[in-house]
């Protein structure tokens, strides 16, 4: 009969324990999305006085055509940790990239279900990061090579020549790329 050590299974057990104890949570600025942790009296500290510009390079899509985008949801998440440690909504500026796999989930309702028979499960959220002031930028590429026309993309999603030209444009305005 195989021995366990107890020791390291009693401190998993109390780790859980303290974690569960906190939950995440979203906002201010992405309300139904983007819920992050509170991390308390972090060594590396968050300078709250400068800028924060990040460009999210989006390709990656679930295979399920109801399950939400999680990197799309990062863009969210990293509104709302911001904005939750103090960085003033005025020096958090993003852009999402959108292209490859990622092109079907800036479509509109209209053309997701014609394509996929349930409504788009990003839109609510590719929303509300466009009203909060994100760039959503569409690869003209993808929306060639995939067969998605200008119109059937959610309203104030940009199309652009490409994805690659969109990233040099945010990275040559000081936008680092954030890819996951």
């Amino acid at each position: 009969m195989p021995q366990f050590n107890s020791i390291p299974l009693f401190l998993g057990f109390i780790l859980s324990l303290s974690m569960g104890a906190q939950t995440k949570k979203a906002g201010p600025i992405i309300l139904d999305f983007g819920e992050v942790w509170t991390i308390n009296a972090p060594d590396f500290k968050t300078d709250t006085s400068m800028d924060f510009k990040a460009v999210f390079d989006i390709m990656n899509s679930p295979d399920e055509h109801r399950t939400l985008n999680s990197s799309i949801e990062t863009a969210a998440r990293f509104l709302n940790m911001h904005a939750q440690n103090g960085v003033p909504i005025e020096q958090l500026k993003i852009a999402l990239v959108v292209h490859s796999k990622a092109s079907k989930d800036i479509m509109n309702n209209e053309a997701y279900q014609k394509r996929y028979g349930t409504n788009n499960p990003n839109i609510d959220l590719v929303k509300a990061l466009i009203d909060a002031g994100a760039q959503v930028v569409f690869c003209g590429q993808s929306a060639m090579s995939r067969g998605i026309a200008q119109k059937e993309l959610i309203d104030g999603v940009q199309l652009s020549l490409s994805a690659m030209t969109a990233l040099i444009q945010f990275q040559n305005n000081d936008y680092k790329t954030i890819k996951f």
